[in-house]
């Protein structure tokens, strides 16, 4: 069906609800007229019309419509059985004309704080793109895929932070969780993806970039300085690809990645040695070390946030990601791997995730072979090395990629 059909379906529906409160009235009247019993009234029974508009309606005045069709209607009563001048009647007449009144401003009430959170989302949705942009389909050699869910009600960003860009460096990555929620997790996951989109361009090695973002944090959470700064860290995962296929992966305390690789099992690439949150140690002790990986065609990696894998269910068991992950991975488009996914851990859980949860999936499929080595080439009749990017002065004083060589692991 159209989105046309759908809305105007929509809409019949909604006038049919509108017409709730007079079926109500029509009721009353007709269950009083059958009872045939001049000692008993339904006219109390009324009042359910006014109360009804309310619910149905978002317009102040409707309730009070209904209001004064329903007085109309408990005169018709009382004239009827007989009870014009007795208390049931006028205690009928005031009941419906308070509960009108009171449903008249309950719905203006609740228009504006309907206002209120739409005005919010909006917020929510502008802070977003700005924050959190949106990714692209491919990104370099790179098909690429984000799923988002924030856990605070009516939100749509919150603690965790992800982004991927083009570097001449490779592609480079990073998913992180702040620790918290609410404003302050909020401008602390500001903080890292500004320095990590300054950083990725400018360092050529990735523990570098690590250092950097370390640094970065440490002093945002200086400036900022909000409630609970002291206890605030960040666990992420940087990722970058470089142009001779090889993966390398940087973690700080986050959970570590998923590698889906055709014909094998799904295998979580572990860090070398663990290395706690940023944040937690001294920027200058920042040092993690950098695992490298020869990608093949179709490899996929996953990253996710916390809030995946401690998803529980009713009896408290965590969503066994590794083993519920070859399900879904059948889907070829990595947007609708992750969509799968987090249907999958809703099923799990079976209500709203308790946490913020962010997954970021890369698959290398490059376009074109890659060469491995230094591309020759002709310049004045001499053959020479291509115009490559050099390694550079760092802000931390370092050429080349002076950091975490001695602690690599390569599979």
């Amino acid at each position: 069906m159209s989105a046309a059909g759908r809305f105007r379906r929509l809409t019949n529906w909604s006038r049919a609800i509108l017409a709730l409160p007079f079926l109500g009235i029509a009721l009353v009247i007709a269950l009083d007229r059958a009872s045939g019993n001049p000692g008993v009234t339904f006219e109390p029974a009324l009042t359910a019309g006014p109360a009804l508009a309310a619910v149905v309606s978002s317009r102040t005045w409707y309730p009070l419509a209904v209001g004064g069709a329903t007085v109309a209607a408990a005169f018709a009563l009382a004239a009827a059985d007989g009870t014009m001048s007795e208390s049931v009647h006028s205690a009928s007449v005031f009941a419906v004309i308070l509960i009108a009144a009171i449903g008249s401003t309950s719905v203006l009430l609740r228009n504006r704080q309907e206002q209120a959170l739409a005005d919010a989302r909006l917020v929510s949705e502008v802070a977003q793109r700005v924050l959190l942009r949106s990714i692209p389909d491919r990104v370099g050699p790179m098909r690429t895929a984000v799923h988002y869910a924030a856990a605070a009600a009516h939100a749509r960003i919150g603690g965790d932070l992800y982004e991927v860009v083009q570097t001449r460096y490779g592609v480079r990555a990073v998913i992180g969780d702040v620790r918290g929620k609410g404003l302050g997790a909020v401008e602390t996951a500001a903080a890292v993806l500004g320095a990590f989109r300054e950083a990725a361009h400018q360092e050529p090695a990735l523990d570098l970039v690590a250092a950097w973002l370390a640094d970065s944090l440490h002093r945002a959470l200086h400036e900022n300085d909000h409630e609970g700064t002291e206890e605030e860290f960040v666990t992420l995962v940087l990722v970058s690809v470089r142009p001779d296929h090889v993966l390398e992966i940087v973690n700080c305390g986050h959970p570590a990645p998923l590698l889906l690789r055709h014909g094998s099992p799904v295998r979580p690439l572990d860090p070398p040695s663990p290395v706690p949150p940023l944040g937690v140690l001294e920027p200058a002790e920042v040092d993690p070390p950098v695992l490298e990986l020869p990608l093949h065609d179709g490899d996929r990696i996953l990253l996710f946030t916390d809030g995946v894998i401690e998803a529980r269910d009713r009896w408290g068991a965590f969503y066994p990601l590794v083993d519920r992950l070859p399900a879904v991975a059948a889907a070829e488009d990595p947007a609708d791997l992750l969509e799968r996914l987090h249907e999958d851990v809703r099923r799990h859980v079976g209500r709203q995730l308790g946490d913020d949860a962010a997954m970021l999936l890369l698959q290398y499929a490059p376009t074109a072979p890659c060469p491995l080595g230094p591309v020759p080439a002709q310049v004045d009749g001499k053959e020479q090395e291509a115009d490559r990017p050099q390694p550079h002065q760092s802000r931390f004083g370092f050429v080349g990629h002076p950091r975490g060589r001695s602690a690599q692991r390569t599979y």
